[in-house]
């Protein structure tokens, strides 16, 4: 059985003000087209398939394309958990009218012990899922008495182990915070002060452990225990992971087979560091001028209408910082001597930086009349 392993979707954010719709809706074709061509037989979505609770009509409508193209023009079943930015009830809404369509909604803590059976070729494996839970949540549906994440998540993982069937390869979809995994700015911290961690062990027996919310694939803990990783890049700190998918194989009683499969976007997101004119130069012969691009500038001058002129080579700049203004011991110093300067200084300095050359004498002596005429009116006034 081949099966391919996605989470954290976010269908709806938004990054710096700038909609991701157009580029989720690009990604999530090419995971349609990698299910077709790569012989898929079951989706796998480790939660947070929306960006918050409520999200807009337009993230609903994508994701209901997105379904139907999987369910029902592919008739590959499609198994969800909800995450911390989901809402369990509207996520779940009909979810037992959809399990006849092949779509299959575990958002509910008291189903954890049923799983989704599904037999290919002979080889049954139930598939278990663990929506995004906290400590009380766990205690108002079971008579546990759990204090923390790691509690409670146990305490969950317990009971389906008790109940599974004999003869069955077991996947287990979870939405949580492991342990030791590699986080991002992105992600939404569940709890404060790291008390949201869960440990990998108590999930080590299952066959394959397919898990959302870490936006970096990665492994937590054992080869067989995987983040797939977010759709996209949702923050510059992630400038350097490897978006994807993963496919796991599973053959009889071997191991499972497991591979990274990449998603290329539509527009990359990427952090240009440099002097300004060597920016602008670069985005003249830039191959992806329209990607997200976080500027750092190395200046140690202001540049005026710097955002403006970037924009110009390349369009999508969501953020700029300017590093080489930041001031130190000796630049504040210098500020300070700066504020001892005369307004005909001052604006000598800016009538340089803007048209490119010097003042005149001539210039010079007529802005040093207007000075004067304007402090003579002010102590006319005050008298």
């Amino acid at each position: 059985m081949r099966i391919l392993h996605t989470s954290d979707w976010h269908i709806g954010r938004q990054f710096h003000n700038q909609s991701l719709l157009a580029d989720q809706a690009e990604v999530l074709e090419q995971l349609i087209e990698r299910v077709e061509t790569d012989g898929v037989d079951v989706v796998l979505i480790s939660g947070d398939v929306y960006d918050r609770s409520v999200p807009p009509a337009d993230a609903v409508a994508l994701l209901n394309r997105t379904l139907r193209r999987l369910c029902q023009d592919l008739e590959v079943p499609v198994i969800l958990i909800s995450g911390n930015h989901d809402s369990a009830e509207r996520l779940g809404f009909a979810a037992d009218l959809m399990q006849a369509s092949g779509l299959h909604i575990l958002s509910r803590l008291d189903t954890v012990t049923e799983p989704v059976v599904i037999d290919k070729n002979g080889l049954e494996v139930a598939f278990y899922g663990i929506p995004y839970c906290t400590p009380e949540g766990v205690r108002a549906a079971f008579d546990e008495t759990v204090k923390t994440f790691d509690e409670a998540h146990t305490a969950l993982v317990e009971r389906i182990t008790e109940a599974w069937q004999p003869g069955q390869r077991r996947v287990l979809l979870s939405h949580c915070f492991v342990s030791g995994g590699d986080v991002s700015e992105s992600e939404r911290p569940l709890s404060v002060g790291g008390a949201d961690t869960v440990g990998w062990r108590p999930m080590k027996d299952f066959d394959y452990v397919a898990l959302g919310h870490l936006h970096a694939p990665q492994r937590a803990g054992a080869d067989h225990i995987r983040y797939a990783g977010s759709l996209l890049k949702y923050s510059f700190s992630e400038v350097n992971h490897h978006k994807g998918v993963t496919l796991v194989d599973l053959n009889g009683d071997e191991p499972p087979a497991i591979q990274h499969r990449a998603l290329a976007p539509k527009r990359d997101m990427r952090i240009l560091e440099g002097a300004f004119a060597d920016i602008l130069a670069q985005g003249e012969q830039d191959e992806r001028p329209d990607d997200y691009l976080l500027v750092r500038l190395t200046d140690k001058k202001a540049i005026l209408d710097t955002l403006s002129q970037l924009r110009a080579v390349y369009p999508n700049v969501l953020h700029l910082e300017k590093p080489g203004l930041d001031v130190d011991r000796d630049a504040r110093l210098h500020s300070r001597e700066q504020l001892k300067r005369t307004e005909s200084e001052l604006f000598a300095d800016f009538f340089e930086q803007a048209q490119g050359e010097a003042m005149t004498d001539e210039q010079r002596e007529a802005l040093q009349s207007i000075i004067q005429a304007v402090h003579q009116d002010e102590e006319s006034n005050q008298a």
